[in-house]
């Protein structure tokens, strides 16, 4: 069997080692446009501040392709997909057979439109190639404006933050973060970051450049040496909705990460994923997402059928020395705690569906695993949840009991 692989990342990764797990024989070829060994994206911050390095940074060890007798193509980009055929097109007009396609292309910067971007120049944050043409453009001096104050824009943020002579941040939306913070939340990671010296510019779309300043929505004028488009990724989707696969923002599976084209798979950021926290097929753009994803299609790919149905929103990220946790998403009724730290946490059919955690994060596992196993929560007190988290795990009725001081648990 020749299974082709496009992509090179934490779903590619998976998928090979779900192969591989049932099937020794199969040819396996992996074509990324990317030249480098498989990597993990979340470090690139941490190697502009020197906390790691590129041998740290690659997802599995130098061998990990000869161990696992793969065939590469790096450095090499797939333009098109003939479903009927069973063949891949390369840029450079090479075709490449299949039996079993699995599409893992993940995502690019999404470029939003700004007078002027093109001739003026700026740089983007989610490959390695792309922070190390950053890092080569940066002074001591430099004055840099990210455009984008979401993940991406503030890793980027805190990467570049001891190499350079100040940075603003330009958004769009009225807070920082704003697909995994509320509102309040959102407020306090960013009162921690002015502390530190960075600017914002909120509920301001960057209406045009010329490479000196940004002209702001409000008409405010932001001077810069630098400029970095982080305002989100989008997944990479053209070639397969072209061969005829079902898409919406992202291509549309079954559990077992089967395509509506036969014989094509596909997993990771590129696809969409039923959240089980309220039901709604959405992008999980989230490593052990893609991870398990991959791995669940390169097995279907061999004949082996586990289905993957408990994909949900999991955060849990550090921006400078600031942890923040966040499950599920931030609606619905919520009971918030904040005893020092801010804890909200969101409610539905008495259960928890989700939460935010910023500061203290150490009973996320915990809370997690209340949200992924829907444990009925009856009449438990969330303030006493945060406080007592393991009382949840036991039955309304024996949570009673401990609490009167009839059962004393350990």
């Amino acid at each position: 069997m020749r299974i082709v692989i496009v992509g090179n990342s934490t779903a590619a990764i998976g998928a090979v080692e779900g192969i591989r797990s049932a099937d020794k024989k199969a040819e396996i070829t992996i074509i990324a446009s990317e030249r480098e060994h498989s990597y993990s994206r979340p470090l690139i911050s941490y190697l502009l501040e020197g906390k790691t390095d590129l041998e740290r940074m690659k997802y599995r060890p130098n061998s990990f392709y000869a161990d696992n007798n793969v065939s590469t193509m790096l450095g090499r980009s797939v333009t098109a997909v003939n479903a009927a055929e069973h063949f891949v097109e390369l840029a450079d007009g090479e075709r490449l057979q299949y039996d079993r396609l699995l599409w893992a292309a993940g995502s690019r910067p999404f470029i939003p439109p700004i007078e002027g971007l093109e001739q003026a120049g700026y740089f983007t944050f989610q490959s390695l190639e792309d922070a190390q043409r950053l890092s080569d453009a940066l002074t001591p001096q430099s004055r840099v404006l990210i455009v984008g104050a979401g993940l991406i824009g503030l890793k980027c943020a805190e990467g570049i933050y001891s190499r350079v002579g100040g940075i603003t941040v330009a958004e769009f939306a009225p807070r920082i973060l704003p697909s995994i913070l509320d509102e309040d939340g959102a407020a306090i990671v960013q009162k921690h970051l002015e502390a530190k010296g960075l600017k914002f510019y909120l509920s301001n779309a960057v209406k045009s450049v010329d490479g000196k300043a940004a002209s702001l929505a409000d008409g405010t004028v932001l001077e810069y040496d630098t400029l970095v488009i982080a305002s989100g990724v989008k997944p990479n989707v053209e070639q397969l909705s072209a061969a005829g696969a079902k898409t919406a923002r992202g291509i549309l599976t079954d559990d077992c990460g089967r395509t509506s084209l036969p014989d094509i798979y596909a997993a990771g950021d590129c696809t969409e994923s039923t959240d089980l926290t309220d039901g709604e097929s959405r992008i999980l753009a989230i490593l052990p997402n893609a991870y398990i994803q991959g791995r669940t299609a390169g097995k279907a790919m061999v004949g082996v059928s586990e289905p993957f149905s408990e994909a949900m929103p999991v955060n849990s990220i550090g921006v400078f020395g600031l942890h923040i946790g966040t499950v599920g998403m931030a609606k619905g009724e919520s009971i918030v705690v904040n005893n020092g730290d801010y804890r909200r946490f969101f409610l539905a059919d008495n259960r928890l569906t989700g939460f935010i955690l910023v500061g203290d994060i150490k009973r996320a596992g915990i809370y997690t695993a209340l949200v992924r196993s829907k444990v009925p929560l009856d009449k438990m007190n969330l303030e006493l949840l945060a406080q007592k988290p393991q009382l949840a795990l036991f039955g309304a009725a024996e949570r009673d009991r401990m609490l009167n001081g009839e059962v004393v648990k350990k």
